[in-house]
């Protein structure tokens, strides 16, 4: 590209000692050309500029040159602190109370609309030394126009428009498309930055030409917020739909945000409600990050057993972090490291990934702690247990109170027995009286008796319950259930309850077979599983066997294996059933014999009853019905991951420590080897760039308010040295300043974004990040670089009764011509959507380079024309 420049530059030398002599009159004589060159605001002219050899012409040149290169890389440096800040106050989150589903819930959303912040704070931030430049060089001139701040606008415009979309389009794998996703905004931004240039025009040569008035520099300045209005109307659709206020939508990265529609979910609030409306097509988006993430999961886990879940699932963050959406700003930062020797993120994402999988971990932790009963404060007694079953033979049992909390001093507490369905006299005996707990003692028992009877029952229960303490208060349990299992039926069997619902992290669930009215002799009972929308082999692990209830014993439980698929949403069903209990006799035999099962089958029903009793049999529920569920920590952490899964925001710096640190440290893009000798050259070549800046406040401090401010600041001294260095350039060589604006100053502040959008076009989905922002940056840059400069000098001019002179000369033919290829480029786009290519990036191979090819035309018409208009050899305004 350099020796394209410097070619460049000698045919624009040549071309000047070409012109008609009625030309080199005014401009070829030595005495004029020093009259040409004046003083710069920051850095004095480079004397003597009277009979200078040809050879220190060049090399002077040659020094101004590489300067100017020096001076953009410190530029495109601070800038990115600049773009860290921005990316830190415009991924502020604020909390929201809406009401879904009938409960209401707190929602953090972003208090940025994004639209609105790329067109505003991040169209600024990668613009910021084209406007200031604009601002700098009028003031510079004591509120006189200029060629170099216009001209750079404009130059800078063209090469975002042709060249940057050119490497874009043809970057792009072959067969693959990158395709706008947000159109609408695209529309808009695409018509204002056409009509900006189209509007300089007028202003320039139709309405007042050569003069700028004030209210011309006012209304260009004001177009500023109409576009942002438009594109905000475009991105939320007011115009369709109208009750949009306090709608809200979830992005790719998960994070609820103000922002458009396309391809996201809509959590839009109802008309006249406040319940959420979502949009099932729109809700894909959210959806498939959540698929990404657990789809990397499963396969790190495949391919990494031997690691604990908690590594696996910092893997799959990284992953995520690594191949997800990422700002604009993400990718200009990106790219300047990469320029400057200091690696890429994969190291800060790596422990990003680690601190975001601990932080949710612990909150999901501490809301499962939240659920938990709060221990009461001071002394307490309780029931530990609070449940007993047991058999009516027993004769006694005894009954535990614990006490906890402060163990000194003396502590009473009343116990009394209360009927429930058993009833004190004939089922147990009534028991009351009084624990007395001395010094330090944490526990006393008591005993009650139950009655046994020959009659057969049902199981029957009671209750024990802590009264009137002193010392101490009750703590719950502070009542105990005692159940009384008949011992003269072998009992009932079934399962406690029909349905169950388990989780698939479970692993191995445990399901309690229980045995009721009764509890003798040694009985078996068959159970087998049986697929419902859960499959054996996938959901479940497929069982069929036996169960062996001992003498007396009242519960058993059957083994399950539950497969874990690492699904975010699962609602699945299988079955278990149990078959008809056998009594064992004493060698594991049955009891009844078939042939006397058979018998007692033809007998009479209620003979058939008599000849059963005290046999086990089956209860009500002998079929189960388990439902498989997502497990709710692993869908919290994703919901968590996926919204966490967002690597533009490690672009910030939370300390000096860190930001001397990076400054100071070489990188390479793989965070496991070791930089190459490329990254230490131009990390050598940059160091002092780097911890100049390295003093800018870090992001963490006010917010990125304050790294704001003292960025911006930063840009405007560097962008001021960059004005006077330019124009010293093309004054040694003879270069007018509105040609080495187009090609050298516009080159050298685009360079950043260059790389910035190939990387975004090759790693994003979508063209938004590598296209979409072109096309906004481009307005913005004329209604605040020349909007602001030109109402001021207006103002100026006015206050003092004078005009403000604004010669049309180059800058209006520069901007006719940039309109007219501007028009045709966006066409292009537009076209390329059609289902034969299927996006503004990408497509077959032939279609790339043709496209390319034009793109990168229409930039050296547009340079070409703009530079022979400038030095005469065609008519201009």
């Amino acid at each position: 590209m350099r020796p394209a420049l410097a070619a460049l530059a000698a045919c624009c030398v040549v071309a000047r000692a070409e012109l008609p002599s009625a030309r080199l009159a005014s401009r070829n004589t030595t005495t004029q050309h020093v009259l040409q060159c004046s003083e710069g605001l920051v850095l004095p002219l480079w004397l003597p500029l009277e009979d200078v050899p040809t050879l220190q012409i060049a090399l002077r040149g040659f020094v101004y040159f590489f300067t100017l290169m020096y001076l953009f890389i410190g530029v495109s440096i601070v800038s990115d602190r600049f773009m860290a800040a921005i990316e830190v106050i415009t991924s502020r989150e604020k909390e929201v109370r809406v009401r879904r589903n009938g409960s209401e819930q707190i929602i953090v959303v972003r208090v940025w609309n994004e639209t609105v912040a790329n067109l505003t704070l991040m169209a600024l931030g990668s613009s910021a030394p084209e406007i200031l430049l604009s601002v700098i060089e009028i003031a510079g001139k004591n509120f006189e126009a200029g060629d170099l701040g216009p001209g750079t606008i404009v130059g800078s415009a063209a090469y975002n428009l042709f060249v940057i979309i050119a490497i874009c389009v043809m970057v792009i794998p072959d067969g693959e498309v990158r395709k706008i996703k947000h159109l609408r905004v695209f529309l808009v931004t695409a018509t204002w930055s056409i009509f900006a240039y189209v509007w300089l025009y007028l202003i320039l040569a139709v309405i007042s030409p050569s003069e700028v008035e004030v209210w011309e520099g006012a209304v260009t300045f004001l177009f500023f917020p109409a576009t942002v209005m438009t594109a905000y109307i475009a991105d939320r659709r007011l115009l369709v739909y109208k009750y949009l206020k306090k709608g809200y939508r979830v992005n790719e990265r998960g994070v609820i945000v103000e922002g458009e529609g396309d391809g996201s979910v809509e959590m839009a609030l109802k008309p006249n409600s406040d319940e959420f409306a979502s949009d099932d097509e729109e809700g894909r988006e959210l959806d498939k990050s959540r698929k990404e993430y657990i789809s990397v999961l499963r396969e790190l886990r495949r391919q990494h057993p031997e690691e604990d879940l908690e590594t696996v699932e910092r893997m799959a963050l990284e992953t995520l972090m690594a191949r997800g959406p990422k700002s604009r700003a993400f990718y200009r930062v990106a790219a300047t490291r990469k320029m400057t020797g200091g690696g890429d993120f994969s190291r800060k994402i790596s422990e990003r990934a680690q601190s975001d999988l601990s932080e949710v971990k612990a909150e999901l932790q501490r809301r499962e702690s939240t659920s938990v009963a709060v221990e009461p404060k001071g002394p307490n007694l309780r029931f530990d247990p609070d449940h007993y079953t047991v058999m009516e033979n027993c004769g006694s049992f005894e009954v535990r109170v614990i006490r906890r909390g402060d163990l000194s001093g003396e502590v009473t507490v009343q116990y009394n027995t209360e009927d429930g369905t058993a009833e004190a006299g004939s089922d147990y005996v009534a028991a009351q009286g009084s624990l007395v707990f001395g010094h330090g003692e944490t526990e006393k028992k008591f005993t009650v008796q139950v009655i046994d009877d020959d009659v057969f029952e049902e199981d029957e229960h009671f209750y024990v319950r802590l009264t009137a303490p002193k010392g101490a208060c009750l703590a719950s349990p502070s009542t105990a259930t005692v159940v009384i299992l008949d011992d003269d039926h072998s009992g009932v069997f079934s399962f406690p309850q029909r349905d169950f619902e388990l989780t698939e992290s479970v692993g191995t669930y445990e399901l309690r077979v229980v045995r009721t009215a009764g509890a003798r002799g040694k009985v078996r009972i068959p159970y087998w599983t049986e697929d419902g929308t859960a499959k054996s082999g996938a959901q479940f692990e497929a069982v069929q066997d036996s169960i062996v209830f001992e003498d007396n014993e009242t519960e058993k439980f059957i083994s399950l294996h539950i497969i874990e698929e690492d699904s975010y949403e699962k609602d699945v069903l299988f079955y278990v059933n149990l078959g008809n209990p056998v009594l064992l006799g004493d060698d594991n035999r049955p009891v009844l014999t078939d042939n006397e099962v058979e018998h007692l089958t033809t007998l009479p029903e209620e003979e058939a009853v008599v000849a059963l009793m005290g046999y086990p049999r089956a209860g009500e529920i002998t079929r189960a019905q388990l439902r498989v569920k997502e497990s709710k920590e692993f869908k919290n952490t994703v919901d968590k991951l996926v919204q966490r899964a967002n690597a533009s925001i490690i672009i910030g710096t939370s300390s000096w420590k860190e930001q001397f640190s990076e400054a100071l440290t070489a990188s390479s893009d793989n965070p496991d080897e070791q930089p190459s000798c490329g990254d230490y050259i131009l990390h050598i070549f940059t160091l002092f760039w780097k911890i100049i800046f390295a003093f800018v406040p870090p992001t963490d401090i006010g917010g990125g308010y304050v790294c704001f401010v003292v960025s911006i600041i930063c840009i405007g001294l560097v962008t001021a040295v960059i004005g006077d260095v330019a124009s010293h350039f093309g004054c040694t060589l003879g270069i007018k300043d509105s040609v080495t604006a187009i090609i050298f100053v516009a080159l050298g502040t685009s360079i950043p974004d260059t790389f910035a959008s190939k990387v975004a076009a090759i790693q994003d989905k979508h063209a938004d990040a590598s296209v979409g922002n072109v096309t906004g940056s481009n307005a913005v840059n004329v209604f605040l670089g020349i909007g602001v400069a030109w109402t001021v000098a207006a103002v100026v001019h006015w206050s003092k009764n004078e005009k403000f002179v604004v010669d049309p000369g180059n800058l209006a033919f520069s901007v006719t011509m940039f309109c007219s290829e501007a028009a045709l480029a966006v066409l292009v786009l537009v076209l390329r959507r059609r289902k034969s290519i299927g996006g503004e990036l990408g497509g077959p191979r032939g279609i790339k380079i043709v496209t390319s090819m034009f793109f990168f035309s229409l930039w050296l018409i547009y340079l070409t024309m703009s530079t022979l208009e400038a030095y005469g050899f065609i008519e201009g305004f």
